[in-house]
């Protein structure tokens, strides 16, 4: 997916709630060109899509994204090869 198409189900959430672009710029707290710029994928900040998700209610959409995972990959390695993870750092000697 890229910026113009993720704009583009912004803008669908938005018709689909049936706001307009004021109001949800109102709501969200900027500009509704700044609102108009990501509905066109034209670039924004991490803040203005989280507000514009958060005054659309559509914050489900972030809990979607890759979550971390429990377990790092290198301790997996690490088990594989039978090597504990470490505790702490080694002490250096001089």
């Amino acid at each position: 997916m890229n910026e113009a198409e993720f704009g583009a189900q912004i803008r669908r959430a938005r018709l689909l709630e049936d706001i307009d672009q004021r109001a949800l710029a109102d709501a969200a707290n900027i500009s509704p060109t700044t609102l108009m710029k990501l509905e066109k994928g034209q670039g924004s900040t991490l803040t203005t899509l989280f507000k514009v998700l958060r005054a659309l209610g559509r914050d489900d959409w972030l809990e979607t994204l890759e979550p971390a995972p429990a377990v790092s990959p290198l301790a997996l390695a690490r088990e594989a090869e039978g090597r504990q993870e470490p505790q702490r750092a080694s002490r250096k000697t001089s």
